[in-house]
């Protein structure tokens, strides 16, 4: 929310598009796909509001669905490759989140060659899960890695234990884990209390800032993953330094976390592209979207040709101790970094799109 604030309230100090200022709508999608479908009606149909910004989860794609059908402009935050299959595609959709394929191959990219051949994934059986596996997977394999087994698991598991012999059974290199939120908090806490950290190497294709941050650093210690955002990049990119400040400023002094950072920019795109196209009709931001270069947070973005996924870097993070941090929110060091490019992301043609 505050990094969507931040946007608005730079566009209006700025003037706004020819004196016009912007209004932050805000709705609860619960993220459950038929509300967020009604809450995205509710918005177009009543409030007359000319783009949505935001979702991740299942309402990423009823909202999809919604805008498809009333060509509204949308940018959503969801980690997420099939939202940008053919298929569920319009023109007006510019997913500014991460993909599984750029997120999970960036990871693999990184621990293959620091010597992970045998891998093991636990993965939750579910559309992220299962993406984030694959991505995984064929990054690590193109790079000559063997992926040994991967474990499957419903949604909401309490207790992993049943399944860690069965992995140290296998003595990989690397476990991968390819669940979020509660469920990869429950994973790593009891794979420490396990052992399993003295056996192998553990990683996480997404690293989520408020997820660390609540959990603390003995949950996640000397465990790898990837993140989309951090705010320690401050010293060497400047926009970073400049959206830093100025999330800084309206959140008590607090730093932005990777999602207030996605955020921002899903709401920043549309309004950017508003001024320089000195229009808020639908097609007229599509076109201007379409051929955006822009850098609001952490270095060159753009959107891409065929489906409108915005090309970003990733950055490869391990949890930072207590004693090493600068500040409270002072939560990772950062190992690498792999720089937008569009051949990270899963073809246009394995999406459906034709040339």
């Amino acid at each position: 929310m505050l990094g969507a604030q931040l946007a608005i309230q730079q566009f209006n100090e700025a003037g706004g598009l020819g004196g016009r200022m912007a209004e932050l709508l805000v709705r609860d999608c619960r993220l459950n796909a038929g509300e967020g479908a009604t809450r995205a009606l509710e918005l177009i149909e009543t409030e007359k509001v000319n783009f949505i910004a935001g979702p991740f989860g299942p309402a990423a794609f009823s909202v999809n669905s919604v805008i498809k059908a009333k060509g509204v402009p949308y940018t959503p935050i969801a980690n997420s490759d099939s939202i940008n299959q053919a298929t569920e595609w319009s023109k007006y959709l510019f997913h500014e989140g991460l993909t599984p394929t750029a997120t999970a191959g960036a990871l693999a990219r990184y621990v293959v060659p620091q010597g992970a051949k045998r891998i093991v994934m636990l993965t939750a059986e579910y559309i992220y899960g299962q993406e984030m596996a694959a991505g995984f997977r064929l990054a690590a394999e193109q790079q000559g890695a063997e992926i040994i087994d991967d474990i499957r698991h419903p949604l909401g598991v309490n207790d992993y234990s049943t399944l860690f012999p069965r992995i140290l059974a296998l003595k990989p290199d690397l476990l991968v884990i390819n669940n979020f939120g509660r469920d990869q908090q429950v994973a790593l806490k009891q794979a420490r209390e396990f052992g399993l950290k003295r056996k192998m190497k553990l990683a996480v294709p997404l690293m989520v800032h408020t997820a660390r941050q609540v959990d603390g650093h003995k949950v996640y210690e000397d465990v790898l993953g990837c993140i989309g955002y951090y705010w320690g990049i401050e010293d060497s990119v400047p926009s970073a330094a400049k959206f830093n400040a100025g999330f800084r400023a309206i959140s008590d002094g607090a730093n932005p976390s990777d999602y207030a950072a996605l955020g921002y920019a899903s709401v920043l795109s549309p309004l950017k592209a508003a001024i320089q196209a000195q229009s808020i009709e639908p097609d007229a931001l599509v076109h201007t979207l379409s051929s955006m270069q822009y850098d609001y947070y952490k270095g060159p973005q753009f959107y891409r040709r065929c489906d409108h996924q915005s090309v970003q870097s990733v950055f490869i993070v391990q949890s930072k101790a207590p004693e090493q941090a600068k500040t409270d929110d002072d939560l990772f060091e950062i190992l690498a970094t792999e720089e937008a490019a569009e051949n990270r992301l899963m073809s246009c043609e394995s999406l459906g799109f034709t040339a």
